[in-house]
């Protein structure tokens, strides 16, 4: 996109065209509720709310940007077919348009694409081709098929019509909401922030917009920083729906112009949030869209309103078990030790005394003459994984084992 389309669209009345796109989306779309969280606001000390766009009908935020889009298409592009490239969730965005509009369409995923979200896109007709290691890869690839097959390309997030039925949620939000002070938002390529900063900056200007990327996927934060586009040579994050190596050149311009800051996330965070947001709210959430959950510690300040918006819940049950795991260690749940005993009748029962009385449930116990860290020293390495309360809870089991002369090797 150059410099004179970029300026025509940002002198656009995005508030008239954001409502334009409200009107579009009114047949498929959820007005999602705004819910206050009791857990996150104590945990914190101020009052966060969470925008649940993993209730839509696809899961995600992203068919409010496809549908507006499509819906707007000419005859004429309408009967080439569509196509887009997608880590999965703009994916079945634009596949459940087209159904619902009679379009066929084509989408290319990445093959990082988990394999629920490949199955359904499928499931509503769309043809996929899986190509690529990132979404920058099958980006390209559906761009050579458009100009050569005559489809017409619908952007995940560099286009005009998208960010404004993204910016749907930002207006949303105000009407729940009226004293909002922040809305901490996830960035990938950043067509969701710069929806939800348009509508919000045309609304209410004093709101701050906040994004938030993983540390393995700062595209936008680093472009923005150094004043342009610049693009990451990899990216590595757990969150794929912000794998994105490179933001579009209308996102980049509007995220400059609006978005107030940009934070970072660790892995761990993220994968925190995504337990959290289970146990505490009973939701399925994706990585990618808990990331603000995950960075709303560093923006928590007493009497704030701040909103975290939850992007999808499109996750598959092996990655959401593997997640809830390291959740659990990260938030001092679960915990792995090794001790060496000396081999003889009762020092395993011993061991299972103390941790009863610590109040620690065993969770997992291995006793194993074989695996002393000496083979000759009559000893037997004994690992234990356990069920705790938290951090200090580990530290007093930890401590009572050292007390009674066991030297403990802490594994996780």
């Amino acid at each position: 996109m150059n410099a004179d389309q970029i300026r025509y669209y940002l002198e656009q009345n995005h508030k008239e065209n954001i409502e334009k796109a409200r009107e579009n989306l009114k047949p498929v779309i959820k007005e999602t509720p705004l819910i206050h969280s009791d857990f996150f606001s104590e945990e914190y000390g101020c009052s966060i709310f969470i925008k649940p766009e993993n209730l839509q009908q696809t899961g995600s935020f992203k068919i409010r940007g496809a549908y507006n889009k499509i819906s707007q298409l000419s005859d004429e592009e309408q009967k080439k077919g569509i196509i887009c490239s997608s880590a999965g969730n703009h994916a079945q965005g634009v596949a459940y348009s087209a159904k619902k509009k009679g379009i066929s369409s084509t989408i290319v995923m990445p093959n990082i694409t988990p394999l629920l979200k490949v199955e359904a896109t499928k499931a509503y007709g769309s043809s996929v081709i899986v190509y690529g290691d990132v979404y920058d890869e099958s980006y390209r690839h559906a761009v050579d098929l458009s100009e050569k097959e005559g489809f017409t390309f619908v952007h995940p997030f560099d286009d005009y019509d998208v960010l404004c039925g993204q910016g749907t949620i930002g207006m949303e939000i105000l009407e729940d909401l009226e004293n909002v002070d922040e809305i901490l938002v996830p960035i990938g390529g950043g067509g969701l922030i710069s929806g939800v900063a348009l509508a919000v900056k045309s609304l209410k200007p004093s709101v701050k917009i906040i994004g938030v990327v993983p540390l393995g996927a700062m595209s936008m934060k680093i472009s923005i920083e150094e004043g342009m586009i610049s693009r990451l040579t990899s990216v590595r994050t757990i969150a794929e729906g912000v794998a994105v190596k490179q933001p579009g050149d209308l996102t980049f311009a509007i995220a400059r112009k609006y978005v107030d800051e940009i934070i970072t996330v660790t892995e761990k965070d993220i994968m925190e949030a995504v337990l959290l947001v289970i146990e505490k709210h009973k939701m399925v959430v994706e990585t990618a869209g808990a990331i603000p959950l995950a960075g709303v510690r560093k923006r928590a300040t007493p009497g704030k309103n701040i909103v975290c918006l939850l992007s999808g819940g499109n996750i598959d049950l092996v990655t959401i078990s593997s997640i809830i795991n390291q959740g659990m260690i990260t938030r001092g749940r679960i915990m792995c030790f090794s001790v060496e005993l000396p081999d003889k009748p009762g020092q395993l029962v011993k061991v299972a005394q103390l941790l009863a009385d610590c109040g620690a449930n065993v969770i997992e116990l291995e006793h194993n003459q074989f695996k002393a860290l000496d083979r000759y020293s009559n000893k037997v390495l004994l690992e234990v994984t356990v069920e705790t309360n938290g951090h200090d809870h580990i530290k007093e089991i930890l401590e009572v084992l050292e007390d009674h002369n066991f030297t403990v090797t802490r594994v996780y």
